[in-house]
């Protein structure tokens, strides 16, 4: 039977609903506010004039982004070190921490918290430079994937999470004479995939977004990254939009589709933005049963 509301569930329940719709309005406008300027009259978006509604819609802006210089190659380095990145992190991950549950580990407790105590100390940018470069990693696309195969935080979700499935499927997986490798693959892997898709999403994210290590790492322009010559590209606008008007030729383009630097910056940050926007819905169905779990033992 349905409960029935009285006066004070019935005023609760509203506060939360316009709250929550407040919240949710702040978070989606931002990106409301970048898609209407990059279809808007390029001249009124320079000038701020375009707040709540685009004016004058044009889609010009991305057909003319898509060809500064470097920009498709860079997206596909991304798109690269995201793609395999995600899947060395959640594959470290995975075995980890299904190792760490094992008692007979060798010096598991030892390799454990050295795992654990790297979450909360590092050397700092130069001690690590230095360690990239001694490794040969300057100028290498695997110091995109290299360095994602261990992260201690997806380590300890996937280990707790592996130790609240019931021990009696490994020990009679042992029985059978299952070793380790059969354990994993076939019995502990299909079980958790709810962590490791939320790891999957975090790790993505994380990937798509860095820029740092392209900074830091890379001076060859065939090694950049989508976020790194989005970096470059806010630096540069204003000569970037003259190079993508000398581009044209100044043929067909009148003052509402001529590239400015604010058309620049907005539809290269829409750009930029738009692939995780659109898989991060797909995987938060996962979010909440992967992290509850993974973060209660027993």
């Amino acid at each position: 039977m349905q409960k029935k509301l009285n006066t004070g569930d019935v005023a609760f329940h509203t506060v939360n609903y316009i709250v929550f719709a407040l919240i949710a309005l702040l978070c989606i406008f931002p990106f409301y506010y970048l898609f209407i300027n990059t279809i808007s009259n390029n001249d009124l978006s320079s000038k701020g004039l375009i707040t709540f509604y685009p004016k004058e819609v044009h889609f010009s802006n991305y057909s003319q982004v898509l060809k500064l210089p470097n920009f498709m190659h860079s997206g596909f380095i991304s798109l690269s070190r995201t793609v395999i990145g995600t899947a060395v992190s959640v594959c470290g991950a995975a075995f980890l921490g299904f190792l760490f549950t094992k008692q007979e580990m060798w010096g598991r407790k030892v390799w454990y918290r050295f795992l654990v105590i790297t979450m909360y100390f590092n050397a700092g940018i130069i001690p690590w430079y230095m360690t990239m470069r001694s490794l040969h990693l300057t100028d290498n696309f695997l110091a995109y994937i290299l360095p994602a195969i261990v992260s201690p935080f997806y380590v300890i979700l996937v280990k707790t999470f592996v130790e609240s499935i019931p021990l009696a499927l490994q020990e009679s997986a042992q029985i059978d004479g299952a070793g380790y490798w059969v354990i994993f693959t076939r019995i502990i892997f299909p079980l958790i995939t709810p962590i490791l898709a939320t790891i999957a999403i975090f790790s993505a994210v994380s990937q798509w977004n860095s820029f740092t290590d392209t900074l830091f790492l890379m001076s060859k322009e065939k090694l950049f990254t989508l976020q790194y010559v989005l970096y470059k590209y806010m630096n540069e606008a204003s000569s970037l939009a003259a190079i993508v008007r000398n581009s044209s030729g100044g043929q067909g383009l009148d003052l509402a589709n001529m590239q400015t630097s604010t058309s620049i910056r907005t539809t290269v940050s829409m750009i930029v933005v738009l692939p995780i926007l659109l898989v991060y819905p797909y995987f938060q169905r996962f979010f909440v049963k992967g992290i509850m779990i993974g973060a209660v033992k027993g």
